[in-house]
């Protein structure tokens, strides 16, 4: 019985962020607008690092990349979460759930190992600035790259694989704006103790050992920073680490709130708050705090600026 009803469950109903139909225009209009914002954002990173030579580093790799990323992030979720502020059949088809749940896992995966690897890029430049060429060339960089979307492909296929052969013999309302694993769980009629394993060790292991690199990168940072003689260069070296910062705890708090806790635990209406951050908001700050408070950065823009 629950084989056949799982064989004929054609579509799931994405209940969003709320049910209030006073807001659903209001926050049609904001999240339209923080799309907006982060395609502008992300795509003026990418095409000022492609006519740049200047910036064509191993940094503004990564960070190019990371852009591409957060345009993916941002647009495997916000469109049809757009579309379902509008309509009353907020439905998502069986196919297209799998195909948005893998998505949104590669995705989010390359995201936190390419985090983790332009802070141990930082870590290089700044530490040990005489290797820095030597170690972060260009080979290292498609090798890391390729390194990262594999690792991530496979991590994604695991969680969709075993979240949709599990029996979905009740209701089909997924009480979240995207098929996520911890909200499919909620409407499985089988026991999910293997998911739940699978998501606390493989997506909480992988955030917590990402961010554990990334805290080690920068205290050796902090530590290189400290013994700067000038106190203008001391603080504007702070002040940079401190917006990177500021987003690494963003993303990575919210990722370990959302995954680094057994299914079980969770609150769908705290989850939603927290996605919207990790998969809206986080992708829209990036290219302000990774890119337009830098020096390169803005000189490459005034000089492309003069040159129309």
């Amino acid at each position: 019985m629950q084989e056949d009803n799982k064989t004929h469950l054609t579509e799931f109903i994405l209940l969003g962020l709320t049910d209030d139909p006073s807001l659903q225009v209001p926050l049609f209009m904001f999240f339209l607008l923080l799309y907006g914002a982060t395609l502008l954002g992300n795509i003026g990173i990418m095409v000022l690092i492609r006519m740049t030579p200047r910036l064509h580093t191993p940094m503004y790799f990564l960070l190019w990349n990371l852009s591409f990323v957060d345009i993916c992030s941002s647009s495997v979720t916000t469109p049809n979460m757009l579309v379902n502020f509008l309509v009353e059949n907020k439905t998502i088809s069986f196919p297209g759930c799998v195909i948005q749940m893998f998505l949104a896992y590669a995705i989010g995966s390359t995201e936190v190992f390419l985090l983790t690897v332009m802070a141990y890029d930082r870590y290089i430049a700044i530490c040990n600035p005489l290797l820095y060429s030597v170690i972060m060339n260009n080979r290292t960089c498609i090798c890391l790259l390729v390194f990262i979307y594999s690792v991530s492909i496979l991590t994604a296929l695991t969680h969709s694989y075993f979240t949709f052969i599990l029996p979905f013999c009740g209701s089909n309302k997924i009480t979240h704006f995207l098929c996520d694993v911890p909200a499919i769980l909620k409407i499985a009629c089988a026991d999910t103790s293997l998911n739940e394993a699978l998501l606390v060790s493989i997506a909480g292991g992988l955030i917590l050992l990402c961010l554990i690199i990334i805290l080690i990168s920068y205290s050796y940072i902090v530590a290189a920073i400290l013994k700067i003689n000038s106190l203008g260069g001391r603080w504007r070296a702070f002040s940079t680490c401190s917006s990177h910062f500021v987003c690494l705890i963003v993303y990575f708090g919210t990722l370990i709130f959302m995954y680094a806790q057994p299914t079980s635990s969770h609150s769908m209406a705290e989850d939603r708050v927290a996605s919207v951050f990790y998969l809206v908001v986080s992708p829209m700050l990036n290219p302000l705090i990774y890119s337009l408070r830098n020096k390169e950065v803005k000189w490459a823009v005034r000089k492309i600026t003069k040159r129309m």
